[in-house]
């Protein structure tokens, strides 16, 4: 039986590692890594190196595989030789779905409780076990995880991470988009309305990140420090490059918006992979870890080779070697990167037993307060200042979330179906999240 005192540790975890990702990736965009000690802050250089951070991020996702062993060796070795209820942590965490020895809670009169256990798909029996070559099926939705988390990286270059945070909230208008499309989803007028409201919100963030774009980004001032000095360094590189700040804050806004496009395919080739084919969420995770990183590796080296070593790719994106050499020559990067691939795995783990203790849904819920912790993080550090126009954009992208979710009600019951049923949810269920 499930412990219901560990369900908010859980919740809190998920907050916890899923805030800080995002605020150690920004961290590691601040950090100077070249020409730190010259007078002129035009000449110092910060680290900008996004296909290096989708790399880590499949490390930390690669992670999982420590549970999923930890998990074998605890069920084959200790629990038999200890007391016959469940550990704690493994019973609110790793579950095959629909497994035989998932443990369900029952009611009073003995009838199973599905709203804690929710069940994605309707016979685990009819589903082919996902092995063998078939594995190979997971490459694509790594693919689509690489071109959207490497675009996100290059976006929150360029925006602060709490809009960057807001942004990705145009997912749900991708997914909803794509369910219909091709998963032959039905969606309702109040949600497509709530489609709508996304789009405004996600139009009102970046509206408000160019209106202050002096607030955002790199942008930071920090005092004398380093990060103050490379603030400023990139505020004359971009004065030197002749770009309005503005303008680069909407392409950061851009690329972000058009990532989720990557993004909303990942989950949807996910959900038509697990519909089809019976395999552990965790373990999808990790090995979608392992084969985005062989395929970001392969992409690094091929594009070092080809773009990274001339002189117009050189401390570029693509310079592997620069890379490198500014990880293992900056502390602060060097720690940054293994706390980024901890916290990614913990997020993953942590968000996959936030569906299986409660629901989908509630993990979609939680996960939009995700972006609020950023907001006041970033605001305690003094990161970016406080504006009524991001709030506003905030609790657009949250009431369309909420309304898309089935989790608040349309103000009009016209908007309705007659058929509607309560609690339904359209997104995938078992959504695997990353940064």
């Amino acid at each position: 039986m499930t412990n219901n005192a560990l369900i908010p540790f859980l919740v809190t975890m998920m907050l916890v590692t899923g805030v800080c990702n995002t605020i150690l990736n920004k961290y590691q965009d601040m950090q100077c890594v070249r020409n730190c000690d010259s007078p002129e802050p035009a000449y110092r250089k910060l680290f900008e190196q996004p296909v290096i951070q989708t790399a880590q991020m499949f490390i930390g996702e690669m992670g999982c595989w420590l549970v999923v062993g930890f998990t074998f060796l605890y069920r084959t070795y200790i629990g038999p030789r200890l007391s016959s209820d469940p550990s704690p942590l493994l019973a609110g965490g790793y579950h095959p779905v629909n497994g035989e020895d998932e443990q369900l809670d029952n009611n009073d009169d003995n009838t199973i409780d599905d709203s804690r256990h929710p069940k994605p798909f309707a016979e685990e029996d009819e589903r082919i076990p996902l092995r063998g070559w078939k594995i190979l099926l997971l490459a694509a939705p790594s693919s689509c995880d690489i071109a959207g988390t490497t675009l996100m990286n290059v976006g929150l270059l360029f925006v602060a991470a709490s809009i960057y945070q807001m942004t990705r909230g145009a997912l749900v208008l991708f997914v909803g988009l794509f369910s219909v499309i091709f998963l032959r989803r039905k969606l309702y007028l109040y949600q497509w309305s709530a489609l709508f409201i996304v789009v405004l919100g996600v139009a009102v963030v970046g509206l408000s990140g160019a209106l202050f774009s002096g607030d955002s980004g790199h942008d930071i001032t920090q005092g004398d420090g380093v990060a103050g000095a490379a603030s400023h360094a990139m505020i004359k590189a971009r004065a030197v490059a002749g770009t309005p700040e503005a303008v680069q804050v909407v392409i950061g806004v851009l690329l972000i918006a058009a990532a989720q496009i990557f993004t909303a395919s990942q989950f949807v080739l996910e959900e038509w992979i697990l519909e089809h084919y019976a395999m552990d969420p965790i373990e999808v995770v990790g090995w979608e870890g392992i084969f985005g990183f062989l395929v970001t590796l392969i992409g690094m080296i091929v594009m070092y080779f080809a773009v990274g070593r001339t002189e117009a790719g050189r401390y570029g994106y693509f310079d592997m070697k620069e890379g490198w050499r500014q990880i293992t020559h900056s502390r602060a990067i060097a720690l940054s990167s293994l706390a980024i691939m901890v916290s990614i795995g913990g997020f993953n783990f942590f968000g996959l037993s936030v569906t299986r203790t409660v629901s989908a849904t509630s993990r979609s819920t939680i996960d939009t307060c995700r972006t609020l912790f950023i907001w006041l993080v970033s605001l305690g550090l003094g990161w970016e200042s406080f504006k009524w126009l991001q709030v506003a954009g905030f609790a657009l992208l949250v009431y369309g979330t909420f309304l898309f979710n089935d989790i608040v009600r349309p103000p009009l019951k016209a908007c309705l179906p007659r058929n509607h049923r309560e609690g339904e949810v359209l997104l995938p269920e078992d959504p695997i999240e990353h940064i």
